[in-house]
């Protein structure tokens, strides 16, 4: 409940998650179907880059600043980012590119935040807010009429179980609505959690899951944000491609000097 976003939107985490977000619905909206999108974490949709908050920690000037000339793989990112003005949360961005079948429901506990995202979204007949906890969320609101599903986990990462709770929240979700595509963010400080997070995820049952990363720096230092991870359940078809190229990418223009910075893209469970 303390975790509050506008201190750290338009990061290069940020970046790497939304890049990745904007090119899964884009996949998923090649078919004509409606698509039922679900933001397990929404925050409060949209990020003022100017306000106090994000300049207190500025970590937006190493991360969607240095985007000003996006290369082919950014681009559709990036010009979201520009067409709808305050840095957009995972919310405006899957909203921007719905269909009139497709449905968003924003869940966010933070009672000031779930407030915000209401208001953002008042008179808008496709999208629902829900002030509820994300782990009920997803055994409530799966399976959807859609029949195809996104969605988007993005904890704060400050309970010492959270690495624990969204592998779990995963198995529920996939047990609910076994044909969803799911996608879980993650930090990467050091070796360990990821590892191990990885780990469960192999004997979890679930099939198809293919985990990407980048990092700035070695992931050594705990007390620091090194890297960030996106697991993905039922990636559609091309997103080991195009998840290599958007990270190579972003790693040409957000990298730094220090040594290990770099990315991966590994497939954990076969489909």
């Amino acid at each position: 409940m303390n975790y509050r976003h506008a201190f750290h939107a338009g990061n290069f985490a940020d970046c790497m998650k939304h890049a990745l977000l904007v090119w899964l619905q884009q996949a998923m909206v090649l078919k004509p179907a409606g698509v039922f999108f679900m933001d397990t974490h929404a925050g409060i949709g949209r990020y003022d880059l100017a306000s106090d908050a994000a300049e207190r920690t500025g970590e937006w000037h190493q991360g969607i600043a240095l985007l000003t000339n996006p290369p082919a793989e950014l681009s559709d990112y990036v010009g979201l980012v520009r067409a709808l003005g305050l840095y957009p949360g995972s919310p405006a961005l899957i909203r921007a590119r719905m269909r009139p079948q497709d449905r968003l429901a924003c869940c966010e506990l933070h009672p000031d935040d779930a407030a915000t995202l209401r208001r953002l979204f008042a008179r808008d007949p496709l999208v629902s807010v829900h002030r509820r906890d994300a782990w009920e969320a997803i055994g409530a609101l799966l399976p959807p009429a859609e029949k195809r599903a996104l969605v988007l986990i993005d904890p704060p990462y400050e309970a010492p179980d959270e690495f624990a709770r969204v592998a779990q929240g995963l198995r529920h979700g996939v047990s609910r609505f076994r044909s969803g595509v799911f996608a879980a963010w993650y930090p990467v400080k050091h070796r360990l959690p990821p590892r191990e997070f990885h780990l469960a995820l192999r004997h979890s049952g679930i099939r198809d899951i293919v985990a990407v990363e980048l990092w700035l720096r070695a992931p050594l230092d705990a007390s620091r944000l090194n890297g960030c991870g996106l697991v993905v359940v039922n990636p559609p078809f091309g997103f080991v491609a195009a998840a290599e190229a958007i990270l190579q990418a972003l790693l040409d223009r957000l990298g730094t000097d220090e040594a290990g910075a770099g990315f991966s893209v590994e497939r954990l469970v076969d489909e």
